[in-house]
């Protein structure tokens, strides 16, 4: 039976899951609906909202190489235990909108964390915010089995937020744990967003 997660909450993913070697993040997110404005609802926003996940893989809780920036430009870690399964540019539908596999076996030791963030695509330019978004959560799943192992739903507002950092998969100890993060940024995208985790 999956954890359902509050903020800042963290679970152990080795202990309740003997022999976890592969998880699959899950990150979904829908766009709210637009209050109708102005006469006959002219002036109501049409533009969809990209949302784009992102794995920040870490040594000591910082980005040392842009190579390390796991994204819809770079879809797989150097090492190959990081993978983006791929860029959903709505956000449309049920489910997770994008996925990030990690090979918890595969990741190089000098590796503590992998951060996953939502960035949404030129925020500034088309003067959108996650305020405009609904229903965002995280989820962990078992690749042996797509057992879902834990699932945080993000349930505060994030007026104002062009990123929300959702959680991060770390190791202690020799042991892999979760931790559901949530945290609001404000970021010109990917680019900003590294230099926030250097």
């Amino acid at each position: 039976m999956a954890v359902s997660l509050q903020k800042g909450q963290k679970v152990s993913l080795s202990k309740e899951n003997p022999g976890l070697s592969r998880v699959i993040v899950g990150l979904g997110w829908d766009e709210a609906k637009p209050a109708k404005r102005g006469l006959f609802g002219f002036g109501a926003r049409t533009q969809a909202i990209d949302c784009d996940a992102s794995a920040l893989v870490c040594v000591d809780g910082k980005i040392q190489n842009t190579k390390d920036v796991v994204f819809y430009n770079n879809l797989t870690h150097p090492s190959g235990a990081v993978k983006h399964m791929g860029d959903n540019l709505t956000g449309a539908g049920e489910g997770d909108d994008e996925q990030i596999v990690i090979d918890l076996d595969r990741l190089p030791e000098q590796y503590d964390r992998v951060v996953m963030c939502v960035t949404i695509y030129q925020a500034r330019e088309r003067n959108q915010q996650f305020g405009m978004i609904q229903n965002s959560f995280i989820r962990l799943v078992d690749a042996r089995n797509n057992q879902e192992i834990c699932r945080y739903n993000l349930s505060e507002s994030y007026d104002g937020a062009t990123a929300v950092v959702f959680g991060e998969v770390y190791r202690r100890n020799g042991e892999w744990k979760f931790n559901a993060m949530g945290q609001p940024l404000q970021v010109g995208g990917i680019a900003e967003l590294v230099e926030h985790f250097r």
